[in-house]
């Protein structure tokens, strides 16, 4: 990718400072409603990011007729509107605001082995994707619980990317730069604190291995699996998401995992890849209008195979 001009690095800082900054000084309830709006006139305007959608689609649930996946898209768009509205309000959230805004309660079983593994000083590794709203997870995860360190690409804006990381760490997270971290990840495992990764994207065949994503290969990252494995850390699939009839929103959660163990190194990463990467399907299929299906996750294919876009 060409490097940005500096007049680039700050004509898109400018744009999103101004639009975070207009949104932010409205109510809650008034951003909201504006992001939302703007992300569905996106919805009507930006033919390519529907058409990769409804591939998307297509490709996960072959069965679901062309208005389904229409009224499934348009949700995804009013999804990431409901993202950068409550992204906007961040600034001016206390920790009592941003913890009323998240049902944080886990049931009994998975609260007593969260407190298990706390008091063992495991580490935990938290596989979460583009869901509902993974920004709020991470900000509210550090308010109930503890703060998170997380493992990101840098955005290719430096001024951007300062921007998302004051806020992301405004609680006590730490970023972890992805591509040069992964010491650093693994001390912090094995001293028993948590790592979050987004571990929902395509992958490039170098970072990933291809596992079952909706009954379909799909190349997905092996770090965390990776990081698991070396550390004995337990992995924890946990989203945020939208309660449309509660209207707020709630953790929700797959099975705790146990990295594969067998001494065959590669065989137990594409294993502990693939269990990981069916809870975040049934989590998804859950709530299908709050996933990112305008993110082709199915590009990357094995050796031979045709594209699937």
């Amino acid at each position: 990718m060409a490097k940005k001009s500096k007049i680039q690095i700050w004509a898109e800082y400018s744009v999103a400072s101004l639009l975070l900054g207009f949104l932010g000084v409205l109510p809650r309830r008034v951003a909201l409603a504006l992001s939302i709006g703007v992300a569905q006139l996106c919805y009507r305007l930006l033919g390519g990011l529907r058409k990769a959608g409804v591939k998307s689609l297509t490709i996960a649930y072959p069965n679901m007729t062309a208005d389904e996946r229409q009224g499934t898209l348009r949700g995804t768009f009013e999804s990431l509107g409901r993202v950068l509205g409550e992204v906007s309000q961040f600034p001016k959230c206390s920790k009592e605001k941003m913890a009323a805004m998240v049902d944080f309660t886990f049931d009994e079983y998975t609260q007593d082995l969260y407190d298990k593994i706390k008091r063992e000083k495991r580490g935990v590794l938290i596989t979460t994707g583009h869901l509902g709203n993974w920004e709020l997870l991470v900000q509210t995860f550090a308010v109930w619980h503890q703060p998170m360190s997380y493992l990101a690409r840098p955005i290719d804006n430096p001024l951007i990317e300062d921007l998302t990381v004051a806020m992301r760490t405004r609680f006590g997270n730490t970023p972890l730069n992805k591509t040069n971290s992964a010491r650093t990840a693994i001390k912090l495992l094995r001293d028993g604190e948590i790592v979050g990764v987004l571990a929902d994207v395509n992958a490039h065949p170098k970072e990933g291995v291809f596992v079952p994503f909706f009954d379909v290969p799909a190349c997905t990252t092996a770090g965390p699996a990776t990081l698991a494995i070396r550390t004995g850390a337990m992995l924890f699939p946990i989203f945020c998401v939208y309660d449309r009839e509660a209207k707020r929103y709630k953790i929700v959660h797959g099975s705790a995992i146990e990295p594969a163990n067998t001494g065959d190194r590669e065989a137990d990463v594409i294993a502990t890849t693939a269990a990981y990467t069916a809870e975040i399907e049934q989590i998804i299929r859950q709530y299908p209008d709050q996933w990112l299906w305008i993110h082709k996750r199915w590009k990357t294919r094995p050796s031979g195979e045709p594209s699937l876009y």
